[in-house]
């Protein structure tokens, strides 16, 4: 369906992606995952179609979407992070207008914004200004402009960025329930959005594809390091639970006359046996002792920790093409108005914007 071939995107002396390849499936619903600056906007933005690679090339179906970019364009709906609503517009007439963009016309636009409506949810602010609905609202209401035309691909940024608890968990729903007849590539930071929504996780740091697979795949390459905690009671804990074969590092606590311990173990080994049999020859009294389930968390910080030297660099992704800060977007250059690359655009807002292309 979508095939990225060593896609890379400059700005200035800015590498923002660097030769980025993977594939999505028809029908997958994928994560985009990576730290602020990491380029996750702008490979978005260049699946869309509103920016183009410097080198390598974006394929639908191994066709070449800069071969007919309009074509290409009307089979993707696209939410960008910063969701652009016109706040003066009613509802219904925000997405009239979308419909518009989409060439729709006639029983179509009733047809289309109908059933957008019904799949979002919006029947109860359909008739309201887009100023007066709430956060999680103005995203249905996006999400609701970007299917309009039935897509084919859905690209997703940031959806829930913003949104409380609930709001987050109905977006959830959303997103599974249009995943069900769309490709969908979705980024996010929230770790549990995606182990809730999406069947496989594309990993992008300083601008390169870092690890490709399932949640489960993911968590089990984790560097190939288990953490495991134990609270025992004796002496010579440390020294000796560091000479334990299989042991890369031991952290230890004292506490109440115990000794609380956090191990990590080299390529998987379990520890507890050798732990337990120590203990025993040692006299220890062991109080505690187990395994921990590592988290997406954990193993996202591995894939995405940056060295110290060159990480300023990083941060600021496309900040000397823009000047808008990298830390108050995933990708600076990638969140400024698409007037940047087509200036016939600038009245309309993101999303319709790659429709009017």
């Amino acid at each position: 369906m979508i095939s990225v071939k060593g896609a890379t995107k400059r700005f200035g002396s800015i590498v923002a992606v660097d030769q980025a390849s993977f594939e999505v499936g028809r029908g997958e619903v994928v994560g985009f995952l990576g730290p602020n600056g990491a380029g996750k906007t702008t490979t978005m933005r260049m699946i869309t179609g509103t920016l183009q690679p410097d080198e390598g090339e974006i394929l639908f179906d191994g066709r070449p979407v800069a071969d007919d970019l309009t074509a290409a364009q009307a089979r993707i709906g696209y939410l960008p992070e910063a969701n652009p609503l016109y706040d003066e517009m009613l509802v219904c007439e925000y997405l009239e207008f979308v419909a518009r963009l989409r060439d729709l016309s006639g029983p179509a636009v009733r047809s289309a914004i109908s059933a957008a409506v019904d799949e979002t949810g919006l029947e109860e602010v359909f008739f309201r200004p887009v100023s007066e609905i709430s956060k999680g609202y103005r995203q249905r209401t996006g999400m609701a402009g970007a299917i309009l035309h039935r897509p084919e691909i859905l690209v997703l940024d940031e959806p829930t960025e913003g949104l409380d608890p609930n709001q987050r968990v109905e977006i959830r729903k959303l997103v599974s329930s249009l995943g069900s007849e769309r490709t969908v590539i979705l980024s996010t930071h929230v770790m549990q959005e995606v182990e809730a929504t999406c069947g496989r996780l594309l990993v992008i740091s300083r601008g390169s594809i870092v690890a490709d697979g399932t949640v489960a795949e993911l968590m089990e390459g984790g560097r190939g390091r288990t953490r495991y905690t134990a609270e025992i009671e004796g002496d010579g804990v440390t020294a000796a639970l560091r000479a334990l074969p299989g042991v890369a590092s031991c952290e230890t606590t004292a506490a109440n006359g115990r000794t609380k311990v956090r191990l990590e173990s080299v390529d998987g080994a379990e520890l507890r046996p050798g732990i337990f049999n120590l203990a025993a020859a040692e006299g220890w009294v062991l109080w505690e002792l187990g395994r921990e389930q590592a988290t997406l968390e954990q193993v996202f910080h591995e894939l995405t920790a940056a060295p110290d030297e060159g990480e300023a660099a990083v941060v600021v992704e496309e900040e000397a093409a823009t000047g808008a800060p990298a830390a108050a977007k995933d990708s600076a250059a990638a969140e400024t108005p698409a007037a940047t690359e087509d200036p016939a655009a600038t009245k309309a807002p993101a999303a319709t914007k790659e429709a009017a292309q």
